[in-house]
């Protein structure tokens, strides 16, 4: 049995290990033995816990990216037959993959640090965001909209942090290169694929058409690589800058820490990689015959404009869309042929879904925020 001292001792060790746990924000006024225990009928829930959801639900997040995005780039693959479907995922896997080794992490330093402020990020509104990115990235993709995912999670996480503490949680500043690369994004691929289609239609100009078609053909396997590995370090450091903002908040990790956790980099390209092997099959018939139909040429200068613009973000941290892109690459592909060649009536419902993107998903984060603030306690 226990001496009135040692319990007194006991009592003070529990009460400094409670205050150790990260994410926990009570506060026991002074002289109050009892302040520690929640209060009768409250919900509560472990941060431990919470933390490892969120986790749980960004690599989750990150597995629907590569369902809904990755499709990009074997849609050229699939639909110009340079490979059949399965070895076109694996191919496009394999080197979302390898995106983790070969990048730095400036876009998940974005994503983390530069859209909200940290003081106003809790357990509920990263779940929030994370919640209403993914229904809203699996709606469109059921739907064949190839969407920006990218769009969806800054929506989310903006909408919930809006509900928490109104404007004052945004970080303008961080908003305004995402926002203007929604644009500017598609025009890059848009004039690159037509300075490239028409310098390499200039180039081949005395080849056989039969003879071109087998180059490219072959040609076309190195440029989806080159966009799957642009893809994969552009939309991975989305995932990793939420996890990161949640080991930032819960007081894992010290704010002076200059990159996420390597098993934070592998597990998001891991996730996202998944995603990609999962197949997005309605989004790869969208984008690859119902735009333009593609030949191995058109693939090939459609994706090596992508990726170049995909490389220049990442390294300037930039969280564009790798959809919006793409897809402006394909149609400048096919407005080299004849504008008539581009199936505009599809491309009008694409820009629909991304104009309401970023509004949606934060109507829903902000939605989401108020229902988990309910939960979480």
């Amino acid at each position: 049995m226990r001496g009135r001292g040692q319990r007194h001792r006991v009592g003070h060790a529990e009460e400094r290990l409670t205050n150790c746990i990260p994410g926990n924000n009570q506060v026991r006024p002074a002289g109050s033995g009892s302040s520690l225990r929640p209060r009768p009928g409250a919900k509560t829930v472990d941060s431990s816990s919470l933390l490892i959801l969120i986790v749980v639900l960004t690599l989750t997040f990150e597995f629907v990216n590569g369902w809904n995005d990755s499709a990009n780039s074997i849609a050229t693959i699939v639909s110009t037959r340079v490979l059949t479907p399965l070895p076109a995922v694996a191919w496009a896997a394999f080197w979302n993959f390898v995106a983790a080794f070969a990048f730095g992490t400036a876009v998940a330093k974005t994503m983390g640090k530069g859209l909200v402020h940290l003081e106003m990020v809790d357990e509920s509104v990263l779940l929030g965001g994370l919640v209403a990115a993914i229904v809203w990235t699996a709606a469109c993709t059921w739907m064949g909209l190839p969407i920006s995912v990218s769009h969806s999670l800054m929506g989310g996480y903006g909408g919930a942090a809006i509900a928490k503490a109104g404007f004052a949680a945004i970080i303008t500043s961080g908003w305004i290169k995402p926002i203007i690369f929604i644009l500017v994004s598609p025009l890059i691929g848009l004039v690159g694929a037509v300075i490239l289609s028409v310098a390499t239609i200039w180039a081949c100009r005395k080849q056989s058409p039969h003879r071109v078609d087998k180059w490219f053909r072959r040609l076309q396997l190195m440029s989806a690589a080159a966009y799957s590995l642009g893809h994969g370090t552009n939309d991975a450091q989305k995932g990793m800058g939420i996890i990161w903002a949640a080991l930032l908040a819960a007081g894992t990790l010290s704010p002076e820490v200059a990159h996420p956790p390597w098993w934070v980099i592998i597990a998001c390209h891991a996730a996202i990689a998944g995603g990609t092997m999962a197949g997005g099959w309605r989004v790869i018939k969208t984008m690859g015959q119902h735009i333009t139909k593609l030949t191995p040429f058109g693939g090939f200068a459609a994706e090596c404009s992508a990726a170049l613009a995909l490389f220049g973000t990442a390294q300037a941290g930039i969280p564009v869309s790798t959809t919006h892109t793409i897809t402006g690459a394909i149609i400048g592909v096919g407005a080299t042929r004849r504008m008539t060649a581009v199936r505009w009536g599809v491309t009008q419902r694409i820009l629909w879904a991304w104009i309401l993107t970023i509004p949606g998903s934060a109507l829903f984060g902000t939605l989401l925020y108020s229902a988990f603030a309910g939960l979480v306690k």
